[in-house]
């Protein structure tokens, strides 16, 4: 279904948990989109929804699909595919949270659906709508390497994937698409601390072009990071995904200038959810497709590979 460009896009979630309930506050505050329920198992989540939005709580996923344009799945990895599939056949748009799924056999599958019924998959790779790598797309050309640093807290949420699946694929997807070359090589390392998949990870990306991507992600940090440095024949970057600020160091002779990198700040999520929006009423291609998400997912599963077949 195209929604008329005049009307407003009923739009629903799947699953108002800690991430969900933010994708609901989105759809209520904005201008294109009327939050018309959701789907949620937990009666006190969905309560508070219920009581913050006034908006219907939908008895089962078919529900919420025949009531609803377009669906943000925002449940458990390893239910995407079983949420999103039958969403699909139902003629919805999916906004469906990273990674796609847990496997290529499930990513075939979605994106079979999906072309079958017509509909958009745009995934959820929060960063490619931030406002720091708007500045990186411009500012980085022919990288020669890139290092990325994402820690977080421990959480239990999430850890029904491994590190690598849960925050590292953020990273993968940046890398693919700022060296914009076929991968080569891939080495990694993980190591197991609270949960019984990898809490620690590293990955070195070697792409036929030449450049390396270091990437580093843990979830049992004391402290929470999200940043990047990009080396290039011109200087070098190094910016912050969470609090959006950064600099670039640029070559002037034989010298080296420090320049602030002039980012707008604004919300990744609600910018990523007015994007998928704007795909829907133009019937545009995501930016992070359901082409380029199964590409993330599959770069993280030879990464996942790597690490398990070191223990």
């Amino acid at each position: 279904m195209k929604p008329d460009s005049k009307e407003k896009i009923a739009c629903g979630v799947a699953g108002v948990g800690y991430l969900g309930q933010h994708h609901a506050r989105i759809y209520h505050e904005l201008y294109s989109s009327d939050l018309v329920g959701f789907y949620e198992p937990s009666d006190d989540a969905a309560q508070k929804i219920k009581d913050t939005y006034g908006c219907k709580r939908f008895e089962s996923l078919a529900e919420l699909g025949r009531a609803c344009d377009a669906v943000s799945v925002v449940c458990p990895t390893d239910q995407h595919a079983d949420v999103a599939i039958p969403l699909l056949v139902q003629g919805c748009h999916l906004l469906v949270e990273k990674p796609l799924c847990t496997s290529s056999t499930e990513a075939e599958k979605i994106l079979r659906t999906a072309k079958e019924n017509h509909g958009i998959v745009q995934v959820g790779h929060i960063e490619h709508y931030n406002p720091v790598m708007d500045y990186l797309e411009k500012a980085v050309v022919a990288p020669k390497y890139l290092t990325v640093d994402r820690l977080a807290p421990f959480q239990p949420r999430g850890t029904e994937v491994g590190v690598v699946l849960d925050l590292m694929i953020h990273d993968i997807g940046i890398a693919l698409a700022l060296v914009s070359s076929p991968l080569q090589s891939v080495e990694a390392i993980g190591v197991r601390v609270l949960s019984s998949t990898e809490d620690i990870a590293n990955a070195r990306l070697v792409f036929e072009n030449g450049c390396v991507a270091n990437l580093n992600a843990s979830r049992v940090s004391e402290k929470k990071a999200r940043e990047i440095r990009v080396f290039q024949d011109s200087g070098y970057l190094s910016l912050d995904f969470m609090n959006q600020k950064g600099h670039f160091i640029q070559k002037e002779g034989m010298s080296l200038k420090r320049n602030e990198v002039p980012v707008e700040k604004g919300e990744p999520l609600a910018l990523e959810i007015e994007s998928f929006l704007d795909c829907v009423i133009k019937a545009k291609t995501p930016k992070t497709d359901g082409s380029f998400g199964k590409s993330a997912l599959e770069v993280a599963l030879s990464v996942t590979q790597k690490i398990e077949s070191g223990w």
